[in-house]
């Protein structure tokens, strides 16, 4: 199968899809391996940018999705400007963060961090389709956890949790307060060292 015809199914099926399509999906259906199904959309992500397309591919995990590009969302929102919009407010971003970058976490553990209620951001949140329950946490009453869905990632314009920026370092001064730009004498996990020892 030439490589133009392999190229023009996929654009078919994610096309016809309207969602994300799993990378396995794609698979059965070329009967390719990951890898060679990774190189053919790479080549047509390249394709769309250089003749500047409306349309560009976006990856989520192991899932593709065809979307518009945002450089067109002024031209476009007009068409859909009926729908609702979600109107997150800085306590529900506030929410949202935390459970970002700590996965399977709790209610009570982000009202912990907060210091005040999540009931209500929470609830919105799931309302929005930014996080959904990721399972049980395995401590007394089993409290349900969170993390954050695809919906989130494509939002922020990110693939995986990994590109989500570093966050800074902090300690508390003698005032309790946060020093952000005082690096604190803890061990920083392996991957930040890695990337010192490379800065090195």
């Amino acid at each position: 199968m030439e490589s133009s015809k392999e190229e023009s199914i996929i654009e078919a099926m994610l096309f016809a899809a309207g969602r994300e399509v799993n990378v396995k999906e794609i698979m059965n259906v070329l009967e390719l391996g990951a890898e060679d199904i990774d190189k053919i959309i790479l080549k047509m992500k390249t394709d769309y940018k250089a003749r500047n397309s409306g349309i560009e591919i976006i990856k989520v995990d192991d899932n593709y999705q065809l979307c518009t590009r945002k450089d067109y969302y002024e031209y476009i929102y007009p068409l859909f400007d009926n729908r609702a919009k979600p109107n997150i407010s800085n306590a529900a971003l506030e929410t949202l963060s935390i459970i970002a970058y700590n996965p399977k976490i709790t209610r009570a553990q982000i009202e912990a961090i907060r210091g005040v209620s999540a009931d209500g951001t929470v609830y919105k949140l799931l309302e929005y389709d930014l996080i959904e329950e990721a399972g049980k946490l395995d401590a007394p009453g089993k409290p349900t956890t969170y993390k954050v869905t695809n919906k989130f990632m494509k939002m922020f314009g990110i693939s995986s949790l990994e590109e989500l920026p570093d966050l800074p370092r902090y300690k508390l001064d003698e005032n309790e307060q946060i020093v952000i730009d005082e690096v604190m004498e803890a061990p920083m996990p392996e991957r930040e060292e890695t990337e010192n020892n490379e800065e090195n």
